[in-house]
């Protein structure tokens, strides 16, 4: 595997892939900008708009039809939230070259220009987006956004980041607001997307068994030559952690299972911390034998799930946890102590072995899909730390005990939030 970065205009950056494992060319493409909630509902339903149609392709079946003739090539899009960043996903996956018959096709040339196009050069009537398209995005965005609370492990981890980061954009919503939504039509739309264009970082990501020269396919490109410089802003530093009082949120609903998620602020001043942080979460909640699962869950049987996540971008780690409603207090008496028992030490050296061991695991995994590798090395791009898979590893190897106890110190309790029944009405 070989990667490559250049910048081919100021904020726009082509990233190659060279693997030869693959049978597939995968194409990404990424519009960054720091996320604000004037403009999170717009960019969201951006993305939704632009998989509707193109200047070429006026309709999702001809988008659909395109794929097909590309020996059943694949599209897909998507929103994300990386720290203080909006990210809009566009890809397209496409058999090799070399695994289809020679007539002059020049399948990976082809793909690139699709997913430029749908990107780059949308259908746009009268300076306008597609009216009757940007009606049903609407409702699909509307359903989304309504439907939140459906899946209850998720919405629990949004509203203890919406509790945590309260008047902070990183506690807006990836989807946007229904408020926000009311007042978009097809016009405003375009306006937005074409600053969106005009001002996001863009990144390409090219995928595969590689021989082209891809800059030159995007030099060629009409709609590419048309991209200006930009300053392809993005947010992402590391942030002193103001302490704060630990706080306590709690939300009734028609559930059956208690769902508790606690954030925690990471208080680190350096970016090497964060490989420390990595094992320390492991060992904490991120593997089947982490403290949170064996004590919480297994032990003490006070679980349903348990586990937690490291966020990197905000260096906050999250406690998760289904609980019997009932359970509550004992539960959260039993993370507290795990919590305190990380502080003093009271993990052992095969807890570092086993938790490091399954880090490497999933560091070397990243070259198993095509999609792992292009987010391995975009979520460089966002940090601007750039590192090699055997150096990650490295890394990982060089932490220790002592290190690991620096992280416990540092974590402080930022929020408790428990979703729980609203029949109930003690928690004991």
């Amino acid at each position: 595997m070989n990667y490559t970065e250049k910048e081919i205009k100021k904020g726009i950056k082509l990233h190659v892939i060279k693997n030869g494992k693959f049978k597939t060319n995968l194409i990404a493409i990424f519009l960054t900008m720091p996320i604000t909630k004037k403009d999170v509902t717009a960019n969201a339903l951006i993305s939704a708009v632009l998989r509707r149609g193109s200047k070429n392709m006026h309709t999702s079946a001809e988008i659909s039809k395109t794929l097909e003739e590309m020996y059943g090539a694949t599209f897909d899009n998507g929103i994300d939230k990386m720290g203080d960043n909006q990210v809009l996903k566009f890809y397209i996956e496409t058999i090799n070259d070399n695994f289809i018959p020679h007539n002059g096709e020049n399948m990976l040339k082809t793909s690139i220009e699709k997913l430029v196009e749908i990107v780059f050069n949308p259908l746009i009537i009268n300076n306008h987006f597609n009216e009757e398209y940007v009606k049903q995005e609407k409702d699909n965005i509307r359903r989304i956004i309504e439907g939140k609370t459906d899946n209850k492990a998720f919405y629990s981890t949004e509203r203890c980041i919406e509790e945590m980061y309260k008047n902070q954009v990183y506690g807006l919503y990836k989807y946007g607001y229904i408020e926000d939504l009311e007042k978009i039509n097809a016009t405003n739309l375009y306006e937005q997307y074409k600053d969106l264009i005009s001002n996001s970082k863009i990144d390409i990501f090219v995928s595969g068994n590689i021989d082209e020269n891809i800059e030159k396919i995007l030099e060629e490109n009409e709609s590419m030559r048309m991209l200006k410089d930009r300053e392809g802003r993005i947010i992402y530093k590391l942030e002193k952690k103001e302490k704060v009082e630990e706080h306590e949120v709690i939300e009734e609903m028609d559930v059956v299972q208690g769902k508790v998620v606690i954030g925690m602020d990471l208080d680190i001043n350096d970016e090497k911390q964060k490989y420390d942080a990595i094992v320390y979460n492991a060992i904490l909640g991120g593997t089947a034998n982490s403290k949170m699962f064996q004590e919480v869950r297994e032990k003490a049987s006070l679980a349903y799930t348990a586990g937690s996540i490291y966020s990197k971008y905000k260096n906050n780690i999250f406690i998760k946890c289904g609980i019997e409603i009932k359970n509550y207090k004992k539960a959260l008496e039993i993370i507290k102590k795990q919590l305190e028992d990380m502080r003093n030490g009271d993990f052992t050296e095969e807890d570092i072995k086993n938790a490091k061991k399954s880090i490497i695991s999933g560091i070397k995994s990243v070259v198993d899909e095509q999609d792992t590798e292009i987010t391995y090395y975009f979520g460089q791009e966002i940090t601007n730390i750039k590192i090699s898979l055997d150096e990650y590893i490295q890394k990982i190897e060089s932490v220790t005990k002592e290190k690991i106890i620096e992280i416990a110190k540092s974590l402080e309790i930022n929020t408790i939030y428990f979703l729980k029944n609203k029949e109930e009405q003690e928690c004991k």
